[in-house]
Order: C-alpha cells, then structure tokens, then sequence
C-alpha cells in the first residue's frame, strides 16, 4: 500500500465529510474544493440493518464493502465507534479501505494552546508547526476565542464578530464586514462634519443668547467625542481581529 493523505472536516459533532484524498503529498498546493451531500460519512447505523449493525466487529467488518458497491448509496465514506472508511476504485470494483479512527481526539496543540473557552487549536504540521488556528465554540470568537457574544445583545461585537476572518487582508473579508467599514467611515465623515459646523454655529455668542445655546454647543463637542470613540471602537475590532 501507499501513503496518502486525506482531509476531513467535522461540521457537528461526528458530523464528517471528506473533503480532499491526496495521493501524492504537495505541501505548497492550494485546493479550493466544494462540500458535496455525497461527500458526507454515515454512520454504519445508517447503511446496515441492526443484525449486522449491532453484532460484533469480527463479524460485521467482513460486510464493509457492500456499501461501497451500492449505486444507490454513492458513499465516499463511512464510519463505526471505532473505524473511519473510504471507498475507492479497485479495478471494476468499489472496495473499502479502514483504517482506526480516535472520534474524541482532544485538539490542544499538543499541549501548547492558547485557545480559550474550550477552543480547539489546530497547526499546519506535526513537525516544527510555523502556524496555529483556533476554532471556537458557539458563542465565541476572536483569535483566541477570547471574546463572547452571550451578553452583547445587539453591541458591533456581536454583529461582526462572528464574520471576521482572522490573518486575512481586509480586501479578502466578508462582505459584511467591508460594508460596515465602509459605512462607519461614512457616519463618522458626517458626524465629524456636522459636529464641526455645529461649534461653529453655536460658538456665537449671539445664539448662545439664547437659553438651548450653549446646550447646543455642548451636545456639538459630545458629538465629536462619541464619533471618535466609535471610530476607535470600529477599528480596533476589526483589526484586532484580523491580526
């Protein structure tokens, strides 16, 4: 047999679909694939009927081929509490090819993460890792799953939070997050504007005769303030976060 390397991704909890089976290992490669229905893993619960189900390994692996040969089926992979399956072409046969698979594999770096709050951390290699990632539980984000939404309501934290891309430029964020740049600058464009000419006005000693006058001077210079702070509070979530 030959190596070869193949990469899985668990949207729930034991929740798999193979994504990429890579014969020939390219490090450098980039892959841009498409999750397919058909690309999910059932569970053997799912294929054989509680007989064979529910009896003994020894006894039922001798079945694990049936289901790669079934059209109706069209698995690329399966799995029990104990094996995770591929189907592959042997010839003009459809074959399962098993191997052992730990289903509660704790994800902590080796023992190095900096995740919090239950993260998982992930490196680029086993050997000499030069990077890590943390994927964060519900309610839970930032670089370090450091940040949670469970009480923010309807805060910016909360909105963008959830939608903004770690290590990637801004030009390549979500949509979402562009457009709320883009129209946070334009507020604090016209809250400074209107602040500024605000002052102007309301710095006349003759408006200011009359008895709203001053307050509106006032609640001018409280406009600059907040647009600042919401400029910095802007920023600083979304950079923080891309870092």
């Amino acid at each position: 047999s030959k190596p070869f390397h193949i990469v899985f991704i668990e949207l729930l909890e034991k929740n798999y679909y193979l994504t990429l089976v890579q014969n020939i290992y390219n490090r450098s490669k980039t892959i841009n694939q498409m999750i397919k229905p058909s690309d999910r893993c059932k569970h053997i619960n799912e294929i054989f009927n509680d007989s064979i189900a529910e009896s003994n390994l020894t006894r039922r692996i001798k079945y694990y081929h049936l289901p790669c040969q079934m059209p109706s089926l069209n698995l690329s992979c399966f799995y029990d509490d104990i094996h995770l399956c591929l189907c592959y072409n042997h010839y003009k046969q459809r074959l399962a090819n098993c191997f052992e698979f730990d289903h509660n594999m704790i994800f902590n770096c080796f023992g190095r993460s900096l995740c919090q709050n239950g993260g998982d951390c992930f490196q680029d290699a086993l050997d000499c890792p030069t990077r890590s990632i943390c994927v964060c539980r519900s309610c839970y984000f930032g670089t370090q799953c450091q940040f949670s939404t469970s009480g923010f309501g309807l805060s910016l934290d909360a909105i963008l939070g959830y939608h903004i891309v770690p290590n990637v430029n801004i030009k390549y964020q979500p949509v979402i997050v562009i457009l709320s740049l883009i129209l946070s600058i334009l507020f604090i464009i016209a809250g400074f504007v209107n602040g500024i000419l605000a002052i102007i006005t309301f710095k006349n000693k003759t408006v200011r005769d009359v008895g709203c006058g001053l307050y509106l001077l006032g609640s001018s210079i409280t406009t600059l303030l907040i647009m600042i702070l919401f400029g910095l509070k802007c920023w600083i979530l979304i950079f923080s976060q891309m870092s």
